[in-house]
């Protein structure tokens, strides 16, 4: 069978890393199994598919690449129970699972694929499989449906911004795949709700379910570049010793810019405000750090993170006790888009961690008010938080009978 158009897009493409994002039946695993044949053509190449699971990438490809490789008359020997194609050239095809990241390590590859990535860890990407491309500098293709603008897959699809020499994306719809009919299109339009449609047929990044700052947009309040144009800056902090965190900002006009962040591990306070100082030494800074900043810290010699930020030269700004959680989200939520229609909470599109923070971050399961701490994602959103709430608070003492102040 010939590859369609969109098909041929994806394989002509001549970039290292390729990230295909389509609807359900556009005909990837099509793609799949050609992209594995034509980089296993060459002499003792050694070529990998990984699925989330290995029950899955059996499942997925490998009756059809048996096929196609019978057919062409290139198998030299298969091992079923290994799921790997050793060819008449030496080289071999093998399908992997990720679901056991340490059977993917110390091998070196010449090209992988990895299916449904979205639904794989982005440490099995970031931690494991990358390195097996890099003493040959080989290229690799993820193929998926959309999971979401917190999902690490929209990371890869929009990598393309920042290295184009490098990265190549492609979005199709399932339509545009050639393999199913408008009618059938239609239905299942009619039988599933407006956001599973776009997200499964449409191929299209939806808000993430149950995502706290669900204000944000990454067209709308994502800066592509941003240059300081004052020498004040506004920065929240959250103490950890695994990251201490700093978000640091402008504020113009109301408007909140986010330009830099700070995240370093195994660290303190002192080495924080250091690196604070190194970088906006010449700056006017005005910090609103964690209120438990006011606890004293016998890891710090008995001073509190206050004090030391206070003695670096900072203006603090600080409340006696912590902000109701959902207070500081709420006045995040209000920046990122008021009730009015007016956004002004932006951020940079460098600041990587604060972007998959405010994005990813989501309630506890079966929770609508618990924020979910355990993946991390807490850190880069509470040092926001805490200058925002401090700068434009939702929550307000209501007096009737005297003139109210909004910001």
């Amino acid at each position: 069978m010939p590859l369609t158009a969109p098909q041929k897009q994806v394989v002509d493409c001549n970039s290292r890393y390729r990230v295909l994002i389509t609807g359900r039946r556009f005909g990837k695993t099509f793609i799949c199994i050609n992209e594995l044949c034509r980089f296993a053509r060459y002499p003792r190449k050694k070529v990998w598919y990984v699925g989330p699971t290995y029950r899955q990438a059996k499942q997925i490809v490998w009756d059809e690449l048996l096929d196609k490789l019978r057919k062409h008359k290139w198998i030299k020997k298969v091992n079923h129970s290994d799921l790997t194609v050793t060819l008449k050239n030496n080289s071999t095809i093998s399908l992997r699972g990720a679901d056991n990241e340490n059977s993917l390590r110390g091998v070196g590859l010449d090209f992988l694929v990895m299916d449904e990535f979205a639904d794989i860890k982005e440490e099995a990407w970031t931690h494991v499989l990358r390195a097996t491309l890099s003493d040959k500098n080989s290229p690799a293709l993820f193929c998926g449906t959309p999971r979401g603008f917190g999902n690490w897959s929209y990371n890869l699809f929009t990598r393309k911004d920042e290295d184009p020499e490098n990265w190549a994306s492609f979005q199709f719809t399932t339509l545009e795949g050639g393999q199913v009919s408008a009618n059938e299109i239609e239905q299942a339009k009619a039988d599933l709700d407006e956001r599973t449609f776009r997200q499964e047929y449409m191929a299209t990044f939806e808000s993430y379910s149950g995502a706290i700052y669900y204000n944000f947009d990454r067209e709308l309040n994502v800066m592509k570049e941003y240059k300081p144009q004052t020498k004040t800056v506004h920065i929240g902090i959250d103490f950890n010793l695994d990251p201490m965190t700093a978000v640091i900002s402008e504020v113009i006009d109301n408007k909140i810019y986010v330009f830099d962040e700070i995240q370093i591990y195994s660290s303190n306070t002192n080495e924080l405000a250091d690196e604070i100082k190194a970088r906006y030494k010449e700056h006017h800074i005005f910090a609103y750090p964690d209120p438990a900043a006011k606890q004293r810290r016998t890891s710090a010699g008995g001073v509190t993170d206050l004090s030391i930020l206070k003695n670096a030269g900072f203006n603090l700004r600080v409340r006696n006790s912590h902000p109701l959680v959902k207070d500081r989200i709420n006045a995040v939520n209000s920046k990122l888009l008021s009730a009015k229609g007016v956004r002004s909470l932006f951020i940079a599109n460098s600041c990587k961690n604060m972007l998959k923070s405010i994005s990813r971050q989501t309630y506890k399961e079966g929770s609508q008010a618990v924020p979910d701490k355990t993946s991390g994602l807490d850190h880069m959103n509470d040092a926001l938080g805490y200058l925002v709430e401090m700068l434009f608070p939702v929550r307000r003492d209501f007096n009737p009978s005297a003139p109210q102040r909004f910001s």
